[in-house]
C-alpha cells in the first residue's frame, strides 16, 4: 500500500511552462515531461529519481510511481488503459490508423487534452469557433507557451474536428506566431574528423561516421538493418524516415570499408547496430552519450549533438558544389525551403567577399 507522503522530497517547479503525458520508452510506460530548454527547468527535472533524457522525443521521462503520478496528474493512479471511451482516444485511433509518427501522436494528443480540459463542462462538439479562438488567447498566449507547441495544438484541434466530428473550424482569427529562424549548428571538417578519430571503440566510430557520411537522423541510424546496405552499388536504403518516407542515400567506398570491418567484428543479428542484447537496436540515449564522450576527448567545448553531424554533412555537400535538389533528396526533406537554410551557414560564397575595409 503506497504511502500518502512521497518517499523523497518533491521539488517545486519553476514558474515556467511545461507539459506532461504518457509515453513509451524501450517498451516501458513512462511519464514524459516537455519544456523549452532552460537551466532552471533542467535543475528542477534532474531532482526526480530516475529522470532520463530522450533525444528523439526531445523530452525528459520518469518512472511511473504513485509519487510521480500524484505530482504530475494529481492522483496516485492513472487509468491510462481505460482511455478508449474518451474523445482523445478516438483521435489516437485515427492518428495511429493514418500511421502518424509516435512523437507527432504524443504532441497532438497532449495539445488536444489541454484544449478539452479548458472546457470541462462542455461536450467537444458543442465548443464554438469563438471559444477555440479564446482558448489560444487566454491559455496559450498569456502563459507564453512555446511557438512550436502553439502551432502543434492548432494543427491538432483542426484535424480533430475535421476527422472525429466532420466539422471544419472557422478559426481564421487565430494568429499563428512566427517561428524563430534559427540557423543550424555546423562543425568544420577538421572538427568532425577530430570527433571520429577520438572514438576508440569501432562500433562507436562506425555509428557516428555513418550519421555524418549519410546525413542520417538518430532514429534512422538505430533502425537500420544489414539488408538496407547495398555495398555492391554503394547505396543505403533508409526506411520509414521522418514523414514515413523511404529514400536512397549514397555510400562512399571509405564508409563501406569501415562498415565491413565493423560487421566482421560484431556480427549483428537483426539491426546493424545493436545494444548489449543481441537483436535489440542500440538506444538513442546511449548514442547521444557516445558523441558527448567523443567530443570531450577531441577537446571540442561546443555542445555537439548527433544532429550537428547531419547539419555538417549537408553544409559540406553544399560547399563542395552539390546541387540543393540532390541534398534535399538525400536528407529526406519534403520542402526545398527546409534545405535552403544551409545556404545561410555555408561559407563558400562568403569567403570570396572582399571587405571595403581592405581598400581603405
Amino acid at each position: 500500500m503506497p504511502s500518502n507522503h512521497p518517499s523523497y522530497p518533491i521539488p517545486e517547479p519553476p514558474n515556467k511552462p511545461w507539459q506532461s503525458d504518457r509515453m513509451t520508452f524501450d517498451g516501458e510506460t513512462r511519464i514524459g515531461v516537455w519544456f523549452d530548454y532552460d537551466h532552471e527547468m533542467m535543475g528542477w527535472i534532474k531532482q526526480f529519481r530516475g529522470a532520463r533524457w530522450n533525444p528523439e522525443a526531445k523530452c525528459w521521462h520518469l518512472p511511473v510511481t504513485p509519487e510521480n503520478l500524484r505530482y504530475f496528474f494529481g492522483s496516485p493512479k492513472m487509468e491510462w488503459d481505460n482511455e478508449d471511451s474518451t474523445p482523445v482516444a478516438a483521435f489516437r485511433v485515427y492518428l495511429q490508423s493514418r500511421r502518424y509518427a509516435e512523437n507527432t501522436i504524443r504532441t497532438y494528443l497532449a495539445g488536444l487534452k489541454a484544449f478539452l480540459d479548458a472546457f470541462p463542462e462542455r461536450e467537444p462538439k458543442d465548443i464554438t469557433d469563438k471559444e477555440v479562438v479564446s482558448f489560444f488567447r487566454d491559455y496559450a498566449y498569456r502563459r507564453n507557451l512555446s511557438i512550436s507547441w502553439q502551432h502543434s495544438v492548432i494543427n491538432a484541434i483542426k484535424l480533430y474536428y475535421s476527422t472525429v466530428h466532420d466539422r471544419k473550424l472557422n478559426i481564421g482569427k487565430i494568429v499563428r506566431p512566427k517561428k524563430d529562424k534559427k540557423l543550424p549548428n555546423v562543425l568544420s571538417k577538421e572538427e568532425v574528423k577530430a570527433i571520429l578519430n577520438a572514438c576508440g571503440n569501432l562500433k562507436h566510430k562506425a555509428m557516428l561516421s555513418l550519421i555524418y557520411a549519410c546525413g542520417l537522423r538518430c532514429g534512422e541510424l538505430v533502425s537500420l538493418e544489414p539488408k538496407h546496405l547495398n555495398s555492391s552499388r554503394n547505396l543505403l536504403q533508409v526506411q520509414n524516415g521522418k514523414g514515413r518516407k523511404d529514400r536512397i542515400v549514397p555510400l562512399s567506398s571509405k564508409t563501406v570499408d569501415l562498415l565491413r570491418e565493423y560487421y566482421m567484428a560484431y556480427k549483428p543479428e537483426k539491426y546493424l547496430f545493436e545494444g548489449q542484447a543481441k537483436g535489440e537496436p542500440y538506444s538513442a540515449r546511449s548514442l547521444q552519450a557516445v558523441i558527448k564522450q567523443a567530443t570531450h576527448k577531441a577537446g571540442i567545448t561546443k555542445p555537439v549533438s548527433l544532429h550537428w553531424l547531419r547539419h555538417s554533412y549537408a553544409t559540406h555537400l553544399l560547399e563542395a558544389g552539390t546541387d540543393l535538389r540532390y541534398i534535399q533528396e538525400i536528407l529526406g526533406h519534403s520542402s526545398s525551403k527546409t534545405t535552403e537554410i544551409y545556404t545561410h551557414v555555408s561559407t563558400r560564397a562568403l569567403q570570396h567577399i572582399t571587405s571595403p575595409f581592405d581598400s581603405l
